[in-house]
């Protein structure tokens, strides 16, 4: 059974929640404090996070910044907020997706489902790739694929789950030129969900960490019109 931790304050919402996700089948644990949400999270198993933006506590976004450091599984972002740049935020923060209040329980549960599917293709492949090389090296740049990490210059950068999978396809596929709409669907699994704007937000990231300079990236470059490619 895959478990799912939702960190929220809105008790109503979170038993909606909780209500829905059980009957499809999952674990499901709810926690209403930031802190408290925080803490459950690093000392049991979790396969999907489900995080509230407004939380007492520990806000959603500084939960976020702190998981940089943990496991690597998906995060839902939740939020009554509608504006761009708190989606950009959100995301950029290491979110997987973002899903604004109020939204049907349905829809919640086919995103979870989606993502964990898709996070267990993205572990198949990436074991599967280990049969050959568990590392890519170009120009400095190191993908260590059976630790998840990369490394520039010998000096290790951290990755967002999505932005390793998004910087690991691109590199798996040197020179090919891919739409937004088509990375997304293959690194997110998710054609029919969510935004493929969530692209450009993770490219950028990728960008600021792993190159010297991201207004003229040497590493992944913007075909205008086309999309992205991972130049060798």
């Amino acid at each position: 059974m895959k478990k799912i931790l939702i960190i929220e304050d809105d008790t109503s919402i979170a038993e909606l929640q909780k209500d829905y996700l059980e009957v499809a089948g999952f674990g499901v644990s709810v926690y209403a404090n930031g802190l408290e949400g925080l803490r459950a999270f690093r000392e049991n198993e979790v396969d999907l996070l489900i995080l509230d933006v407004m939380l007492p506590g520990m806000d959603g976004l500084e939960i976020l910044r702190s998981l940089k450091e943990d496991k690597a599984i998906p995060v839902l972002l939740v939020s009554a907020k509608k504006e761009e740049i708190d989606k950009i935020k959100g995301l950029s923060l290491g979110a997987d997706d973002y899903i604004t209040k109020p939204f049907s329980p349905g829809e919640l549960v086919a995103r979870v489902k989606a993502h964990l599917e898709n996070y267990e293709r993205l572990k198949h492949r990436f074991s599967s790739s280990t049969k050959k090389t568990n590392s890519l090296t170009i120009r400095g740049l190191k993908i260590d694929i059976d630790s998840r990490r990369v490394f520039v210059l010998n000096q290790e950068v951290n990755l967002a789950q999505k932005e390793f999978g998004l910087l690991l396809y691109l590199a798996q596929n040197p020179n090919r030129v891919f739409g937004r709409e088509e990375l997304f669907e293959r690194v997110w699994g998710l054609d029919a969900l969510g935004d493929s704007a969530t692209v450009t937000v993770h490219i950028a990231r990728i960008r600021e960490k792993i190159e010297s300079d991201p207004s003229n990236p040497q590493y992944v470059e913007t075909v205008w019109g086309a999309g992205y490619r991972f130049r060798v």
